[in-house]
């Protein structure tokens, strides 16, 4: 059983948490994320399974897409509804569209931004919101995202009251934290602030309403046909260049043999997606660094 499996994951797990319960549900070792969603956080979660895991890097650095809700007036230590509330500030004016809009825009662009204190980034080994619940502060490793765009979800022209919230769509890269942007959009704002709602909608070409539930799944389990509900390898990475092989070549590609570089494949520089004649996916190749008329394997999927 391989292949990618789109997980409408529920708020209240932690990805590890749904990996474990399909690792319980399918009866396999081999499964495993392609980027954690924090505990509050649903949506798109990509799973992959059997010799999918292999593939996991190449599907991690997508752009993902959030749609969420900030509020405005209060800061919590997580950045985040679950968290204790450290910061309040009561709304003493009218917030309006075009000042929120017009903190969207600036926000727009490449940024450097530090993970919070409760994250799963690592500092020497221990994650960071394990200094958090031990109360150790450390040096953050600062990081540059990338907002590919901001809009408001909310129609209305003018925000007013003790706290303010609204809701965003947002399309980022790897690695951005929501939380974090929530909190930047409130100082913009002059209020602290935090996110109190988030949902990924999409994760690279994976979109939310491709997804299952774990009910789904188990009721797929239980008909025995979860296999239906697997992305195939090959499917999973059509972003990539492909190349078709025939079957004595294939027996080779599952060998780990270096090969020749086909002339189609001369401008390609990113890994290239090696196919049989019935079109699944062989191995994963790429250019050979130090001889650049040959590819050599990156992934074999055996």
């Amino acid at each position: 059983m391989d292949g990618v499996l789109l997980l409408h994951k529920p708020a209240g797990m932690t990805s590890h948490d749904c990996v474990s319960r399909i690792r319980r549900l399918l009866h396999m070792k081999k499964v495993g994320h392609t980027g954690t969603l924090d505990p509050d956080v649903s949506g798109v979660l990509p799973i992959c399974v059997g010799k999918a895991t292999r593939i996991a890097e190449f599907l991690t650095g997508a752009t993902k897409t959030y749609e969420g809700e900030v509020t405005v007036g209060i800061a919590t230590t997580t950045e985040d509804a679950s968290g204790e509330i450290v910061a309040t500030k009561p709304i003493d004016r009218t917030i309006t569209r075009e000042e929120i809009e017009f903190v969207f825009q600036q926000l727009t662009g490449d940024m450097i931004q530090t993970p919070p204190m409760y994250s799963a980034v690592k500092v020497n080994g221990k994650k960071l919101y394990e200094y958090a619940r031990a109360g150790i502060a450390v040096e953050r490793p600062s990081r540059l995202v990338t907002i590919h765009e901001l809009t408001l979800l909310d129609e209305r022209e003018t925000f007013s009251g003790d706290t303010v919230s609204f809701r965003f769509r947002v399309t980022c890269s790897k690695g951005t934290y929501i939380r974090t942007l929530a909190v930047m959009i409130g100082e913009r704002l002059g209020y602290p602030a935090h996110m109190s709602y988030l949902i990924r909608t999409a994760s690279g070409s994976f979109t939310l309403d491709q997804c299952v539930t774990f009910a789904e799944i188990e009721k797929q389990v239980a008909c025995g046909e979860v296999e239906n509900l697997l992305i195939p390898i090959e499917k999973a990475l059509f972003h990539l260049p492909k190349y078709q092989i025939h079957d004595k070549v294939a027996e080779k590609v599952k060998n780990g043999a270096v090969l020749p570089l086909p002339s189609l494949l001369h401008s390609i520089e990113g890994p290239i997606l090696m196919i049989n004649e019935k079109n699944e996916a062989v191995a994963l190749y790429s250019k050979h660094p130090a001889k650049p008329h040959l590819i050599k394997p990156l992934k074999v999927f055996r």
